[in-house]
This record gives structure tokens, C-alpha cells and sequence, in this order.
């Protein structure tokens, strides 16, 4: 039976992006499983201890999260959604401390290269790196440091109860990071895609990726992502990451019957409505799925 209360799988603990990307899909009444790890997500999904999950794939400063295209394939989960967040950081602390009792900054890695040109300003303050933005908001919480401030977002200060001295302190302005919902095999939810991600291989010949590109320009299917990952242990042999979009289902039909004849270990990761920041939030629904008749096409969850 389906929980009311969908438990969503992130990566990090609560007041992470990854949470605050969860409630910008799912609404703020779901139940917040914490993983150390993107692979522990998906073992939790996996395990039906969770409903679904919500990983980082790209971000638009750092580029592709490379080894969670991996995990796609691995697990074979379908993604039956996506998300963009806009990453705004901000400079916290404990109640009642001030920017100069400051010595120490802690984030993660990713979150304290984005803020490059604010520490410029400030060379005296020695960064301290962690796994987990949240995380760091909660130690400072936990161990009431003084003179420590950490890099995270209003969820992170609000749950944490902590004041925020610094607000919008990421170096651009239009950083942002697109986020993947996935779910169980037997959990999908009837919608009318026009997006799909797919994963493929063409032979090693001279125009053979050409050949796919051009089916998907002429049938005025959009290419709005393209990545490559090496096939472990096989030489010039890639596993090409793509998403595509379309206005009318008859195109992407017409698409993917074509380009069947130049790829194979075709696999559909899946399809699902793209993110438009003008449209409400996608309403989950459990139903039936609605089988598609390709030939010779792998299709995760099916």
C-alpha cells in the first residue's frame, strides 16, 4: 500500500539541498530518509525503505556529478522526474555571535569554491571542509562554536536555529543545480512525458553518433543534455548519457524507432514531464504504467 506520506531518499541529512530540492517537488509533508552516500539511496530504495529518491546529477558551475550516471545504469531505477534548484548560500552562525569573533568557515568542498570571491575579501579565515553542508549548520548547532560560521542555505539556519550574518555570498548569482526523481519499478506515475533520458552505445565508426544526432534534429526532437562515460575495461567504447525533449509524443516516437538501427544497449532511464518554473508542482499519483511497443529496447522499470 502507498504511504501517504511518500519517504524520500537524499544524500546528506535534513536541511541539505537535497532536502530543500525534495520539498520543491514533493511538498514539505514527506518523510526524510538520510544516507551517507548516493549509493546508500538507491540500497535504500532498493530495500523498500524508501519511496523514492532525489539525486544531484548536474550543477551549473560544477558540471556533471559523473558517477551518479553509474548509478543510473547500475540499479536500473526509473527517473520519473527532475528538479532545479537555485543554489543561494548564505554566512551562519550561532545566535548573538559577530563577523568578527569569526575565525573559521566550514562547508563542503563545492560550496566553498563557489563563494571564492567573498573569502578573497576576507584572507584571515581559515576554511575547514566537510561532507555536508547541513551538516556543518548542525555541528555549530551541536558543539555551539563561537567562532565557526558555516555555508548553507535558510533551511540549514532555520532548523539549526542559527542567525544568518552574511546572505548571498555564492560568487555568481545564477548558480544552480538539477536534481533527478527516481522510484521504484512498481511505483510509477502516469503522466504525458516530453522528456526522456536515455542511455546508449554506437560502434566505433566515423559519423555512427553523427548519424543518432541528426535523427533527433530531424524529427525536431531537442538535445538538451549529452554525456559520455568510458565502458570499464573496453577501449573507445562509451556509454552515451542523453536528455531529450519534444512538444508532440509522435516526434520522440518517431525518434527513438530510427535511431534503434545505429545504437545498442539502448535503455530508456526514463520519461517524465521536464521542470517549467511557470507550472505547478508535479502532483504524484500512483497508477498503471502505460507500456510502449519499441523493439529491442531496454527500458528501466519495465
Amino acid at each position: 500500500m502507498k504511504q501517504e506520506q511518500p519517504r524520500v531518499a537524499i544524500q546528506g541529512i535534513r536541511a541539505s539541498f537535497h532536502e530543500e530540492a525534495a520539498f520543491k517537488y514533493f511538498g514539505e509533508n514527506i518523510q526524510t530518509i538520510e544516507c551517507n552516500s548516493f549509493k546508500q539511496t538507491f540500497e535504500a530504495l532498493q530495500n523498500k525503505d524508501a519511496d523514492y529518491v532525489v539525486m544531484a546529477i548536474e550543477n551549473s558551475i560544477a558540471g556533471s556529478i559523473l558517477p551518479n550516471y553509474s548509478l543510473l545504469l547500475s540499479y536500473a531505477f526509473p527517473v520519473v522526474g527532475e528538479i532545479y534548484l537555485p543554489i543561494q548560500l548564505h554566512l551562519m552562525a550561532l545566535p548573538g555571535v559577530k563577523f568578527e569573533d569569526i575565525k573559521y568557515v566550514t562547508s563542503h568542498p563545492i560550496a566553498i569554491r563557489q563563494c571564492v570571491d567573498f573569502f578573497d575579501e576576507y584572507p584571515h579565515l581559515q576554511i575547514v571542509e566537510s561532507s555536508d553542508t547541513a551538516a556543518c549548520a548542525k555541528r555549530i548547532r551541536d558543539e555551539q562554536l563561537t567562532d565557526t560560521v558555516a555555508i548553507a542555505n535558510t533551511l540549514a539556519a532555520r532548523l539549526y536555529g542559527l542567525d544568518v550574518l552574511e546572505r548571498r555570498i555564492e560568487s555568481n548569482k545564477k548558480n544552480f543545480t538539477r536534481f533527478l526523481i527516481l522510484t521504484h519499478h512498481d511505483n510509477m506515475v502516469k503522466r504525458q512525458p516530453n522528456k526522456a533520458s536515455l542511455c546508449f552505445q554506437v560502434s566505433n565508426k566515423v559519423g555512427s553518433l553523427a548519424k543518432v544526432l541528426n535523427i533527433f534534429a530531424d524529427e525536431g526532437v531537442n538535445m538538451s543534455k549529452i554525456q559520455s562515460m568510458p565502458i570499464l575495461g573496453k577501449r573507445n567504447e562509451y556509454n552515451f548519457y542523453v536528455d531529450i525533449e519534444w512538444e508532440e509524443p509522435k516526434q520522440y516516437d518517431n525518434a527513438i524507432r530510427q535511431i534503434l538501427k545505429y545504437t545498442h544497449n539502448f535503455n530508456i532511464l526514463g520519461e517524465y514531464e521536464r521542470h517549467d518554473e511557470d507550472s505547478a508542482v508535479p502532483k504524484v499519483i500512483k497508477t498503471e504504467r502505460i507500456p510502449r511497443t519499441y523493439i529491442n529496447i531496454k527500458k528501466i522499470g519495465s
